[in-house]
């Protein structure tokens, strides 16, 4: 198995999966878009990671090699049809790239807040032995307003309606980080707008209380990034 990955910000990266990969012997080639990188020949590729970053869907100005990499996207989804994995804005661009609309978050959903299953979700392979409802870290202010045709929503949470869809029959986005893991979110702390951004939105000193917060919770964060990772790879597999 070899996976290529879109990173747009050095520190987010594949997180918890990192070692999964390790286990596995998987092979995985990181391309960090935000400092020049460029996306690689994509047929020697198993399957395709999109992770987060601070840029959003529609800063092609600022980032033209954003215009590139949704092309990409749509290309791996509709015409290879590879198993595709997007996380956070890696979702967003999903939802974007293949036709669907995506806006501002309205309040930005930045803590642990817990993730609810829907109907679709609770028999969707991807999902198979989660709980119908987890918690999960959530680090937005940009929601998928409108999936692209033919997508279903599998998970939802109070305040963002699409927190998990597949696009197509295998490619899947969600907007909540399941690689989070203690450590990576040290790094975002030392990202100036990610701080300003969570300062704004949960008040002074949040990053602190948000790092205690997430190593109380890094037991079932850990146990669920496993089962999606078996699942995953499973049916990557296929």
């Amino acid at each position: 198995m070899r996976i290529l990955v879109l990173q747009h910000l050095a520190s987010e990266h594949p997180g918890i999966f990192r070692s999964h990969f390790a286990r596995d012997a998987v092979e995985w080639d990181a391309v960090e878009l935000d400092e020049g990188g460029v996306i690689p020949a994509l047929e020697p590729y198993d399957a395709l990671w999109v992770m987060g970053g601070a840029m959003d869907v529609w800063d092609v100005d600022e980032f033209p090699w954003l215009v590139e990499e949704k092309r990409v996207i749509r290309r791996w989804v509709r015409e290879l049809q590879r198993p595709f994995l997007g996380i956070c804005l890696g979702h967003q661009l999903l939802a974007d790239a293949l036709g669907g609309t995506c806006g501002p978050q309205k309040p930005p959903e930045v803590g642990v807040f817990d993730v609810d299953l829907v109907a679709a979700g609770k028999i969707d392979p991807l999902f198979e032995g989660l709980a119908t409802s987890f918690p999960a870290l959530q680090w937005h202010s940009v929601r998928v307003a409108q999936p692209p045709e033919g997508a279903e929503v599998l998970a939802s949470s109070p305040i963002c309606a699409v927190q998990a869809m597949r696009a197509t029959p295998r490619a899947w986005g969600m907007q909540y980080h399941v690689e989070a893991e203690l450590e990576a979110v040290r790094e975002w702390a030392c990202v100036p707008d990610y701080r300003a951004a969570l300062e704004r939105t949960n008040g002074e000193g949040a990053m602190e209380r948000l790092q205690a917060e997430i190593a109380a919770h890094a037991a079932a964060f850990e146990a669920n990034a496993a089962i999606l990772y078996r699942n995953f790879m499973r049916l990557a597999r296929e």
